[in-house]
C-alpha cells in the first residue's frame, strides 16, 4: 500500500474551472492508492495541472476505483464543499415519432407503429400544467425526430409554454433536433437557435452526443448527425448566448479510448466557448433496443466514469449524476465520488423507461433533499443555471 500526502504543506491549488467562486478545501484524508501508476497523476490532481490523454486512459483501466474516487472527491469538494445541487422540474416529450431507428433506443417510434403519438399543442400545455403542482422551475423538453411536423409546432410549442408558465425556464431541443429542424425548414443552425432563442428557448440539454467516435456511431446510431456537428452546433448555442449541457452514452460498443476521445473533444469545445454547464453521463439501457443482447452497466463501471469524468474536464462547473440513468442508490454513492448535482423531481421520464429503466418516474422534492443528506452534503436547490433556489409556503424566489 501506497501512502503520500501529495502537498502537505503548500496552499489547495484552485481547480481550472469557469466559476466565479471556487470553495477550496483541504483533503480531509491523505491520498492512497495499492496502483502506484496513479501516484504522478495525484501529483498532477493536487497541483491543478490538466490530465493528458495517457492519465484518462490509466484513470479508466486502474481496478483501484477508491484511489480514483478519492481524487474526484477532492476535486468536487475543492470546487463545490459539500453543496450538491437538485431542481424541481418536469420533463416534456412532444413526440416519440422518429426517423431515425437508432440502435440505442427504444423510445423512437415510426409514425404508423403501436404506441406512437405526437402531442397536440395544447395537450402538451396541459402536461406542462400538470407537473406545476411543486412549483417547477425547469421544463426539460425532447423528443422524436418526426417527418411531418413543421418547424412552426416547435416555436409554437416554446412561446405558448413560456407564455402560459413565463417563470419556468425552457431548456429545450437536443443539438440532433436542433440540427434536423434546421435542415427541415431549410435554415442554417444559427438561424435555427436563433429563431427558437426568440421563441422561449432559455438553454438546451445535452442530450444526443452519445459517443463522438465514428466507429461506435455508425453501430449505435448511424442516422445522426456526427460527432463534429453535434460539437459544431454545441459551438453556435453558445456563441448566441444559449448554454447547454453536455452528455456521454457509455457501457455499450465503446471501449476506454473512445470515452477519453469523447471527453478530451468536449474539454476543448469548452476551453473555447465556456458555454458547457453540466456533463451528464448516461449509462446505456439495452432492454427494447436492437441492442438489448449487451448487458447493463456495472455499478463500478457508473462510479468510475462520474469520478474520470469530473477529473478530466477540469473546465466544467458540474457533473451530474443522473438518477433515472444510475438509480438513486448509485447516484447517492456518486456524491462521493465526484458528481455535485442529482437532477431533479422530473415527474414523468419516458425515453429511458422505455429502455427497461425501473427507477421511479420521479422522485419528490424531499426525497431528493434525503438522498443528500444521508449522503453527507448540503442539498441546495437550484434553477437552471445553477442559481439558488429559496421555497416558501407561498412563493419561490431565484437568487439573481
Amino acid at each position: 500500500m501506497h501512502s503520500r500526502d501529495p502537498h502537505p504543506h503548500c496552499p489547495v491549488v484552485t481547480y481550472r474551472v469557469h466559476c466565479d467562486i471556487i470553495k477550496e478545501m483541504a483533503p480531509k484524508h491523505p491520498f492512497q492508492t495499492d496502483d502506484p501508476r496513479l501516484e504522478a497523476i495525484a501529483a498532477r490532481v493536487a497541483s491543478g495541472e490538466r490530465l493528458s490523454a495517457e492519465d484518462a486512459l490509466m484513470l479508466y483501466q486502474t481496478g483501484d476505483i477508491l484511489a480514483v474516487g478519492w481524487l474526484a472527491n477532492s476535486v468536487r469538494e475543492r470546487m463545490h464543499g459539500d453543496k450538491t445541487y437538485f431542481n424541481v422540474n418536469r420533463h416534456i416529450n412532444p413526440t416519440n415519432v422518429c426517423v431515425a431507428a437508432c440502435r440505442l433506443c427504444a423510445f423512437g417510434k415510426k409514425k404508423d407503429a403501436l404506441g406512437a403519438y405526437t402531442m397536440a399543442l395544447e395537450e402538451a400545455f396541459q402536461t406542462a400544467a400538470s407537473g406545476y403542482t411543486e412549483a417547477v422551475t425547469e421544463f426539460h423538453i425532447v423528443g422524436g425526430l418526426h417527418p411531418d411536423l413543421p418547424f412552426q409546432y416547435f416555436l409554437d410549442l416554446v412561446s405558448g409554454l413560456k407564455q402560459r408558465f413565463p417563470q419556468v425556464h425552457l431548456k429545450a431541443f437536443t443539438m440532433v433536433e436542433v440540427a434536423y429542424l434546421a435542415k427541415r425548414a431549410k435554415l442554417t443552425i444559427r438561424q435555427t437557435l436563433e429563431q427558437l432563442k426568440a421563441a422561449g428557448v432559455d438553454s438546451l440539454p445535452g442530450g444526443g452526443a452519445e459517443i463522438f467516435a465514428d466507429r461506435v456511431r455508425h453501430i449505435i446510431c448511424d442516422h445522426k448527425i456526427d460527432g463534429d456537428d453535434w460539437l459544431e452546433c454545441a459551438r453556435t448555442a453558445h456563441q448566441i448566448g444559449l448554454k447547454s449541457n453536455a452528455t456521454m452514452l457509455y457501457g455499450h460498443v465503446e471501449n476506454d479510448a473512445d470515452r477519453v476521445d469523447h471527453l478530451l473533444k468536449l474539454r476543448a469545445l469548452q476551453d473555447d466557448t465556456g458555454g458547457f454547464q453540466t456533463f451528464i453521463p448516461l449509462a446505456f439501457h439495452p432492454d427494447n433496443t436492437p441492442l438489448q443482447h449487451l448487458p447493463r452497466t456495472t455499478g463500478m463501471l457508473d462510479i468510475k466514469q462520474i469520478a474520470v469524468s469530473r477529473l478530466v474536464l477540469d473546465n466544467f462547473p458540474h457533473v451530474k449524476a443522473y438518477w433515472q440513468m444510475m438509480t438513486p442508490k448509485i447516484a447517492q454513492i456518486s456524491l462521493r465520488f465526484g458528481a455535485d448535482d442529482l437532477d431533479g423531481t422530473v415527474i414523468e421520464e419516458k425515453i429511458y423507461h422505455d429502455a427497461g429503466a425501473s427507477t421511479p418516474q420521479g422522485l419528490r422534492r424531499q426525497e431528493l433533499i434525503r438522498l443528500i443528506r444521508e449522503a453527507g452534503r448540503e442539498p441546495i436547490e437550484r434553477d437552471t443555471l445553477y442559481r439558488p433556489v429559496t421555497r416558501t409556503e407561498t412563493s419561490v424566489t431565484v437568487a439573481v
